[in-house]
């Protein structure tokens, strides 16, 4: 370890910190904070600590290396630092460091190979460096991070508490109204200042409701809630991320207040530097810390059918068969809440009068190419079996209605339940209902001012949780699902659906998805920033209720949707439209919602304009799959993300950093969405002088073709594109190769017709194709194959590459259909030529030349 005492008098040479070692058992005394001891000095030495310490006053830092890239920070005013395991962090484990150190009179430089970190003598700010000596970001000169002791304390319950119980549109709810609360240790409230440059933008934070996509200038609120989700990091376009290893309220700041990141209790200031520079690296970094995220099945990619509710055996199994009978293409439906017999809340068995043979209702939806997924909630009640379970063994938390998630007895005794009651059946997926069950302002018809609904959210949580954990609920009761399922078998993929998320949830196989919406175009405009500003944080499946959730308008503050008349309205059958077509290119294809249908036939009858739109957006779904696939192994095998903020690809672009209302779909798309009426308004009133344009800006530094008519565009200017009910604008980057395969009513329908290899001229690009059995973890110990294409634009050649082949299930001759675009601007005429890849030759040429 390398110590340096610093201030106005301190020597400035490094020493062996020889302080104490971590105790074992502390009283509540020893860990108040308080003003370090004085430290001795001599000649640096490295030792396998691996770290730089640091004293100012009674500030102590620690600096420690986790790889070229990635340096971890530390902060204490204790005369030691803890050494607590993280509920976030899976890589805890630093390296030796490889940096080099720099000194003089005033600062004290670590240089590592793609990462410097400049410490401040006297103040210990930091300032950020890339590989090349480029300022990243600095802290401000003074008080650049700041420590405040808290006293956190712990509740006490016992039978005699007073519990109460209510009846809400998000389920019933149980507080205790007075709780006894007891002294339990020291910590800190604590604040990393930033000093940003001018121009940079911010992303991150996690999913918010106001739709909010570039962080300069604004603050947020990080707590997890109905339709909010915390995730501590920030990513900037100057090419860095910070991470912060916090499950406290927390908040960010960039307004009068300062620009900064605050906690309101940890055990110490723990944060890590992540250096880019491309949003594809700093997100790599944020896996390497908190873990990768793993494959969805196949099917996952498919659409999912879902309302509140379907009441019935036989009224799941007839929806499949209409859309099998309409030729609507579908993969999975949804049983909703309160599938349970009775009033036993949260019970993890299907009611046996509406639900009589969960073998035979699995059964005849796998015959019918359909996947069955079943929401399942945290809270039991009523004196339900699993409550009653639960509670006999010490598993329930202070609300004697929500099973506890940290505790591992407890997520193991909730994987028995739900194997028992529902998984040995044949449930394919789990829907984890209320993954922030302590929630405590979704009632009341006005909605609590901002700093209220902080307070209420976040002391109700703290009743029952450590005030330390209250952001990590979601993730430890993903991991339990996804530990139970792993441990039962591995031939089904684990697939989660949660209304929450927190850093590392990516690696239990999660989507999370947008909360409770409304119905408003409103709604719809802010679904695209929440959603890409969560997806940079590392975790890469997000979804939105498509048509969004309420539909009605009722008393209650959030029952706000425009469209009482829901289906029958023209107006909502617009919004739904334009909804579902964004939906078509999320990671989770899903529609739900309450107060009206959702099925596809209900917005009309094959000939009119919004049901062939609907199935216009279902069948190049479908016919994307090949690509959505692939893009989603690359999100596994290299760190890629499908759903992308334009800053991933063109953070040198300053025009794409406010842009909210496009995003990339992969390395390849660029979708651009209708989000205002062009039609219709609610009561299916007409829209008076609607637009006919929409405003598109294409990113510089590359060319772009239109999807639909081949189009050729330059980039770094924004264009007008004409709106048509029946498409959304999309973009395609020149060099690009986009496999697709044929319209499918289910992704494992087998189909004659080969893979088409789309490529778009005026680039060098590479790209891959990805096959797998679609389901199972073969995929872990190499069972797949992946062909990796090359465009040669200069010389028109495209190079395939092999690799998987030893897995003798792929190991079969691939027939592709390449369709060269014109590289003619305004000719959308292709050029068609059959490629065959042998599966024993691992590299192959073919020149694609348009002829004379």
């Amino acid at each position: 370890m390398l110590v340096c005492t610093t201030g106005q008098d301190a020597p400035r040479i490094w020493a062996a910190w020889s302080g104490p070692a971590t105790p074992t058992r502390l009283h509540l005394s020893s860990l108040t904070p308080k003003p370090n001891k004085e430290m001795t000095t001599s000649r640096p030495i490295t030792t396998v600590d691996a770290s730089a310490m640091f004293q100012s006053g009674e500030y102590r830092l620690r600096l420690e290396q986790c790889s070229e890239a990635i340096f971890r920070v530390r902060v204490t005013q204790r005369d030691f630092f803890l050494e607590n395991q993280s509920l976030m962090i899976l890589n805890q484990a630093v390296r030796e460091p490889t940096w080099c150190i720099r000194e003089s009179a005033d600062t004290i430089t670590l240089k590592a190979k793609r990462l410097s970190v400049q410490v401040d003598r006297q103040s210990l700010s930091l300032t950020w460096f890339d590989g090349d000596g480029h300022p990243l970001v600095r802290e401000p000169d003074r008080e650049a991070k700041q420590l405040a002791p808290i006293l956190i304390e712990r509740s006490l319950f016992d039978d005699r508490a007073s519990l109460t119980e209510d009846r809400t549109a998000d389920g019933i709810k149980a507080r205790v109204d007075v709780v006894h609360k007891i002294e339990d240790r020291w910590a800190y409230s604590t604040k990393t200042q930033f000093v940003f440059a001018e121009g940079e933008a911010i992303y991150g934070l996690g999913q918010h409701e106001e739709g909010i996509l570039n962080y300069r200038g604004k603050s947020q609120y990080l707590y997890q809630q109905n339709m909010k989700v915390a995730m501590p990091a920030i990513v900037s376009t100057r090419g860095y991320g910070v991470l912060w290893d916090t499950s406290s309220l927390a908040a960010f700041h960039d307004d009068e207040h300062g620009s900064y990141f605050w906690t309101e209790m940890d055990d110490e200031l723990d944060f890590y530097f992540v250096a880019g520079p491309e949003f594809d690296e700093i997100v790599a970094g944020f896996r390497y810390l908190t873990g990768k995220p793993t494959m969805l099945p196949l099917w996952a990619y498919g659409y999912v059918q879902s309302k509140e509710r379907y009441k019935t055996q036989d009224e799941l199994v007839e929806i499949v068969k209409e859309h099998r009978k309409r030729q609507i293409p579908l993969d999975c439906i949804v049983l909703d809440w309160q599938s349970w017999a009775g009033d036993g809340w949260g019970q993890k068995t299907l009611d046996p009068v509406r639900f009589p043979d969960p073998d035979t209702l699995t059964s005849e939806l796998h015959a019918l190419g359909a996947k069955l997924m079943v929401s399942v909630w945290p809270t039991m009640r009523n004196g339900c079996p699993d409550q009653v379970q639960m509670s006999e063994q010490g598993c329930l938390l202070g609300d004697r209605f929500t099973y506890d998630a940290f505790n591992p007895k407890a997520r193991s005794l909730y994987w028995k339940q739900a194997n028992d009651g529902l998984f040995r059946h044949g449930i394919d997926g789990w829907w984890c209902d209320c993954t922030e069950p302590f929630e405590s302002d979704w009632s009341g018809t006005v909605k609590p001012e901002p700093w209220k609904r902080v307070f209420l959210n976040s002391e109700e949580t703290k009743k029952y949780l450590d005030p330390g954990k209250i952001t990590a609920y979601s993730m430890w009761h993903s991991k339990g699902i996804y530990e139970g399922q792993r441990a039962t078998t591995n031939g089904k993929r684990v697939i989660n659906l949660t209304r929450s998320g927190y850093m590392g949830q990516q690696r239990y196989g999660t989507i999370t998805w947008a909360g409770d919406t409304a119905a408003t175009w409103k709604t719809l405009r802010r679904q695209i920033p929440d959603g890409l500003n969560f997806c940079v944080t590392g975790n890469p499946r997000w979804t939105f209720d498509i048509g969004g959730f309420f539909t009605d308008r009722k008393h209650q503050w959030f029952w706000k949707g425009d469209f009482p008349q829901g289906v029958s309205d023209l107006g909502y059958r617009e919004l739904y439209v334009r909804w579902f077509q964004i939906g078509a290119f999320m990671p989770f294809f899903r529609s739900h919602g309450t107060d009206t249908p959702r099925e596809v036939w209900r917005f009309g009858n094959p000939g009119e304009p919004f049901f062939d739109a609907l199935c216009r957006a279902l069948n190049l779904r479908y016919r994307l799959l090949p690509y959505i696939y692939s893009s989603a192994a690359a999100e596994c095998l290299e760190d890629r993300t499908l759903v992308r903020m334009l800053a991933f690809d063109f953070r040198h672009d300053p025009d794409t950093f406010d842009v909210g209302d496009q995003f990339l779909f992969g390395r390849s798309l660029m979708v651009c969405p209708v989000m205002e009426p062009t039609l219709f308004g609610p009561e299916s009133s007409p829209i008076v002088d609607p637009p006919l344009y929409r405003t598109v800006y294409l990113p510089l530094g590359t060319d772009w073709y239109d999807f639909w008519s081949g189009k050729r565009w330059a980039g770094g200017k924004t264009i007008c594109v004409e709106i048509e009910l029946d498409r959304i604008p999309i973009f395609v980057r020149a060099g690009a190769i986009v496999p697709l395969g044929p319209e499918k009513q289910f992704t494992g329908e087998t189909s004659a017709n080969p893979i088409e290899l789309w490529i778009y001229p005026g680039a060098d690009s590479e790209s891959l194709f990805y096959e797998d059995d679609g389901d199972g973890y073969g995929y872990e110990a190499g069972e797949f194959v992946i062909r990796r294409f090359s465009w040669c634009d200069a010389s028109q050649t495209l190079i395939a590459e092999t690799e998987g082949v030893e897995a003798p299930k792929f190991n079969v001759t691939r027939k592709f259909l390449v369709r060269l675009k014109s590289a003619e601007p305004e000719s959308g005429e292709v050029l068609s030529a059959t490629v065959e890849l042998r599966a024993e030759l691992r590299y192959e040429t073919f020149s694609l030349k348009h002829s004379d």
